[in-house]
């Protein structure tokens, strides 16, 4: 949709008149069908418009409140999950990249729930590079909101 500013050019009438393209408000003039509302004139001409320009200030504002509930979104979402792994996986801290090992090459101490704990980017790369699959899960502490 697009609006045009349109005036008369018998009575000096000015007035707004939206259209589903500029090539239909060329259609439309050319079969002469736009009118004044006022005097009912065929003798109407689009007149010089200046684009909408948002206000800054309220742009900046609705989209940082759009941004705020993303995050909080994304943040409960992500205590969703750190609720059902503290549930259902064994928590081994920093020992992570030790167990992890354990469980992958001693058969015999394979275990009833999963782990997980902490590794650095360094420790996460060489479980991989041994065939190790591990996740990387964004956590959000207790303290933090």
């Amino acid at each position: 949709m697009i609006k045009y500013k349109l005036e008369c050019e018998e009575c000096k009438n000015s007035f707004d008149s939206w259209f589903s393209s500029s090539k239909e408000y060329d259609k439309l003039k050319k079969l002469n069908l736009i009118n004044c509302n006022r005097c009912d004139s065929r003798e109407v001409k689009k007149s010089l418009m200046s684009p909408q320009i948002l206000n800054n200030k309220d742009f900046l504002r609705k989209n940082k409140n759009l941004n705020e509930k993303k995050l909080l979104y994304f943040k409960s979402k992500v205590k969703e999950y750190q609720k059902f792994i503290k549930n259902n996986f064994e928590y081994v801290g920093e020992n992570f990249t030790y167990e992890a090992r354990s469980i992958h090459y001693d058969s015999k101490k394979k275990r009833s729930k999963g782990i997980y704990g902490n590794a650095s980017k360094k420790e996460i790369k060489s479980l991989k590079d041994e065939g190790i699959e591990t996740q990387i899960i964004p956590w959000f502490n207790d303290k933090e909101n």
